[in-house]
């Protein structure tokens, strides 16, 4: 390193503020530790030619290629001439083309090769770049047999990601100015940690990730910036961590002859296993000094709702108050109808559970905050109202945050303001988390898992109907459907949109419908709709004296609840929804879950949806309907939903399929999801091992006064996540 500048420094003093403009315009890039982040997506070489075949229609491509021939012709119908120069790889031919470019045959000469960048189109059958960026190599020969040329065509070339204004070269070029400006670095990784894993410091590695001269200079730089990458996070979480246990809260202990006496002494049936080994894991938590920060996972159906209810209970019988934060009204209101049956007319009436959520007509919301301010409210349920500024407890002693995917860090944080002093926090997340995954996102938070399912439970068979091979299977869904009703059964269908151009809002775990994967076999045809799937099995004559009804996001908060009400009265025989079911919808009689266009959802989504059913006496049915065809990605997770129940197997093959750009949540907030070079899906030990490393740091050195580097770069890295955020809202 042999300038001054230095990782917090802006770049636009390095590069000029027209470049550093376009570099944040495209990347987000502010500052020169930004700019060294942008780490480039491959290496080409230029004795090594891209092969043309496996370009993707209508994306934005960078290809390393060879001229064959340039030649200029007249346009027909207006003045001007079109240059084409075709470059090949060896087999395929790809043609740039230019409008009233002549000038440029000067430069693309026949045998030359360069960089070629710009979004690839079909023309007559042909592939084809219109006005691409490129970039010449120089002109030293290929084949002259020299040591010079040979290292020449070897040399790795950084690609890095591109936008319309910026190409691949003209990032580099600017990564090659910041890398000369910049001074001396730091490592955030100390050096005995480096050592022990043969690990390059962190200048070394910038340098060889950017300027590489061999393969080996980048593989080892990726290495070392991997697991920098890995212990600062872990250090992050830790140090969170860390910062939630030296706050105090009060202790939360039951009163013996107290509510959660009572209520045991009641339940009717015997806890599972994992329930009474969660259920101690929280009473210890509660009875602590500090804020119990858990995540409980669970399978679909393993009681977590009781397990946080008698959480609740406790807290209860030392004066405090709970709250439930549910992701939508449907949800909340069918907690608070749970809890207060699961609690029975005496605890209900003298713990007051009481319903908040932004529908609520006025009068009804000005009861309920009387009665969270007056502590008159022992449990309180409710949405995202809970969050507003009006609303204030009188002693909030744990909050409960149900299907934590649907909720930001933010928010969590938000609902522990409002008490006095910090309350206890029970995370509960009915999506099962792989182990890498748990690390990454939920790293400042004790874990406990329920597995066990309660006694009594029939199973789900899970079956896919392949409609794009079996067209003809589509009557029989609905046949298989009146079967189960004629047995005194209720079904559910499951459409991802309300009408046939209006989707429901995505709101799953994936940060986003499957079917945004480009590409991924989701076949381009209308989504089934609510409502044309709900005149449709109406008019079929299996299920014509049946009673029919929709659910949907856009129905007010009075409709969702009426209906909701009526299917689990058993007066609806039939519910045709969007995933506003998705999660905590309990209907014991509800035998059969229809998902149509199930390649729509994600793994996880479709392992909730599946859940809703089979949960009483009777055998649940669950028929995935898919137009996917075999052998596609969008195929590969409707297969691998109907091969098993095991919510955690589930959870592991989901990692495994789904692009690593949305592995983690970007709601989780804090920026866990921007990892650049860490991928959870391969780097579970790696990101292990960090973890235990930071915890050794961090026990020696509970401050960091001795790792300046480590604390600069943790600084650094909340400035990045608060930019985001920012930019974000």
């Amino acid at each position: 390193m042999t300038g001054t500048a230095t990782l917090d420094a802006k770049v636009s003093g390095v590069l000029g503020g027209r470049t550093a403009g376009a570099l944040q315009k495209s990347f987000g890039i502010v500052t020169v530790a930004d700019m060294l982040n942008h780490y480039p997506r491959r290496y080409a070489r230029r004795g090594e030619l891209t092969a043309l075949s496996e370009l993707p229609l209508n994306e934005t491509v960078t290809i390393v290629a060879e001229i064959r021939s340039v030649q200029e012709r007249s346009m027909r119908a207006k003045r001007g001439s079109i240059l084409e120069v075709s470059i090949s790889d060896g087999r395929g031919i790809l043609t740039l083309t230019f409008f009233n470019q002549s000038w440029r045959a000067k430069d693309l000469r026949p045998g030359l090769r360069g960089i070629f960048a710009g979004k690839v189109s079909e023309y007559r059958g042909a592939l084809q770049l219109a006005h691409p960026d490129y970039e010449l190599f120089d002109d030293l020969e290929l084949d002259t047999g020299t040591a010079s040329a040979k290292k020449w065509a070897e040399m790795p070339i950084p690609i890095y990601p591109a936008s319309g204004t910026m190409a691949s070269w003209q990032v580099a070029k600017s990564m090659e100015l910041v890398l000369d400006a910049l001074g001396p670095v730091g490592d955030p990784v100390p050096v005995d940690v480096r050592t022990e894993r043969g690990l390059v410091d962190f200048g070394t590695a910038l340098e060889l990730v950017h300027r590489p001269q061999k393969d080996s200079d980048w593989k080892r730089a990726k290495d070392a910036l991997r697991y920098q990458e890995a212990f600062v996070l872990q250090m992050a979480l830790l140090e969170q961590r860390q910062a939630a246990h030296a706050l105090a809260a009060i202790p939360r202990v039951p009163k013996p002859g107290g509510y959660l006496d009572r209520f045991d002494r009641a339940l009717a049936f015997t806890l599972t296993g994992d329930q009474q080994l969660v259920g101690s894991e929280i009473a210890a938590d509660l009875a602590r000094s500090e804020p119990m920060n858990r995540l409980v996972q669970g399978e679909v159906g393993s009681g977590k709702t009781l397990v946080a209810l008698r959480a609740m209970l406790a807290v209860a019988d030392s004066g405090g108050q709970s709250t439930l934060l549910a992701p939508t009204e449907v949800l909340a209101a069918q907690h608070l109808r749970s809890i207060v049956r699961t609690l029975g007319p005496d605890l209900a009436a003298e713990l007051v559970p009481t319903l908040h959520t932004g529908q609520l007509p006025v009068a009804a919301r000005r009861k309920a905050l009387l009665r969270m301010v007056s502590g008159q409210a022992k449990i309180v349920i409710g949405t995202h109202a809970l969050l507003s500024d009006n609303v204030q407890f009188y002693d909030l002693g744990l909050v409960v945050v149900d299907e934590q995917h649907r909720f930001g860090v933010e928010q969590r944080e938000t609902l522990r303001q409002k008490g006095a002093q910090p309350p206890h926090v029970l995370v509960l997340t009915a999506t099962p988390i792989p182990r890498t995954v748990a690390m990454t996102v939920f790293g400042d938070l004790d874990i406990s898992t329920i597995a066990e399912l309660p006694a009594g439970r029939q199973g789900i068979s899970s079956f896919v109907v392949p409609l794009a091979e079996k067209p003809g299977w589509e009557g029989r869904i609905w046949q298989r459907t009146a079967e189960e009703l004629d047995q005194g059964c209720q079904a559910f269908v499951v459409c991802p949109a309300i009408e046939p151009a209006i989707a429901e809002p995505a709101d799953d775990l994936e940060g986003g419908s499957a079917s945004d994967d480009a590409g991924d076999g989701v076949p381009k045809r209308p989504l089934s709709a609510v409502s044309s799937v709900l005149q449709q099995i109406r008019a079929d004559p299996l299920l014509a004296d049946r009673r029919i009804e929709p659910l949907h996001g856009r129905m007010s908060a009075e409709e969702k609840d009426q209906t909701m009400q009526a299917f689990a009265a058993g007066v609806i025989d039939v519910l045709v929804a969007t995933t506003v079911i998705e999660v905590g919808v309990d209907v014991p009689n509800a035998s059969t879950m229809v998902v149509l266009d199930a390649e729509r959802f994600g793994v996880s989504q479709l392992h909730q949806l599946r859940g809703r059913v089979g949960r009483g006496g009777v055998p649940g049915l669950c028929l995935l309907v898919t137009h996917a065809e075999p052998e596609t990605l969008a195929r590969e997770r409707v297969d691998a939903v109907a091969s098993t129940l095991d919510g955690f197997e589930l959870a592991q093959i989901d990692l495994e399929l789904r692009r690593e750009g949305n592995v983690l949540g970007s709601n989780q907030s804090g920026g866990r999801s921007s990892l650049r070079l860490l991928r959870v899906v391969t780097d579970g030990d790696l990101i292990g091992e960090a973890r235990q490393a930071a915890a050794e740091v961090l026990a020696d050195d509970p401050g960091l006064v001795g790792h300046p580097e480590l604390r600069d770069a943790l600084s650094r890295r909340l400035d990045e996540n608060d930019r985001a955020f920012l930019e974000k809202s």
